[in-house]
């Protein structure tokens, strides 16, 4: 690899970027190509493939057989929330790989006997919030069901570009955070990323099954392509 490509994916992967290195299996020629230049790449179709399975491989080309070396972010999981949810929503996330984070200022919820292992902060969402640098690689889940909590924390999930961003409640509820958060200045473009009633629709009742659901919707988000998860 020639150093000016090196220097440049690790400029990339030190800001939280996926980045992509394509070698051609016959010439050896390798290029870069980070997340800002897919859109324009003649390979950007294989390329975003590549990047939502988040596997190195190889693939045919129509200039023959190249191989992707794919460098994606590790995923956090920013929980909203130390309620009984969480508690499976957490672990759950830890073994699909991500940094999982669990925010809630109401320090009886927020203990570490209650979530052993994890990463538990007691802070309101506008201290705990800005140093987990919420980004395009992670997940967001708002589950308290208390506006002081939920809604300041939606406001600075929806700032950044995350993947997925949910919220725990009924239509009736979410209907009531959308009046909210308009009159707070966010738009029809904003609150239509947010996933409300939060998870797939798999008939779940207890705190477990509602967990698996939330945790479902967010692989669906993370793997398909966007047309594909919406029809999940």
């Amino acid at each position: 690899m020639k150093l000016d490509v090196l220097h440049k994916l690790n400029a990339e992967r030190a800001a939280r970027r996926a980045v992509v290195l394509v070698t051609d299996i016959a010439s050896g020629e390798q290029r870069l190509v980070t997340a800002a230049e897919i859109a324009k790449d003649p390979l950007g179709a294989l390329i975003e493939k590549r990047i939502r399975m988040g596997k190195s491989g190889m693939e045919e080309t129509p200039q023959g057989k190249a191989f992707f070396t794919v460098h994606v972010p590790s995923p956090q999981l920013v929980i909203m929330g130390a309620v009984h949810i969480s508690q499976t929503l957490a672990p759950l996330g830890q073994m699909l790989g991500y940094d999982v984070t669990i925010v809630d200022p109401r320090t009886a919820f927020a203990t570490p006997e209650r979530f052993p292992g994890l990463k538990v902060i007691a802070e309101w969402p506008d201290v705990a919030l800005p140093p987990l640098n919420v980004d395009r690689y992670t997940a967001f889940v708002a589950l308290t069901h208390d506006p002081k909590i939920d809604d300041p924390a939606l406001k600075h999930a929806l700032a950044r570009d995350c993947f997925y961003i949910g919220a725990l409640g009924s239509r009736k509820t979410h209907a009531k955070r959308v009046t909210r958060l308009k009159e707070a200045g966010l738009t029809d473009a904003d609150l239509a990323r947010l996933h409300a009633p939060i998870g797939l629709d798999i008939g779940a009742i207890s705190p477990a099954e509602i967990a698996v659901s939330i945790m479902a919707e967010i692989t669906a988000r993370l793997r398909q392509e966007p047309k594909e998860a919406a029809a999940a």
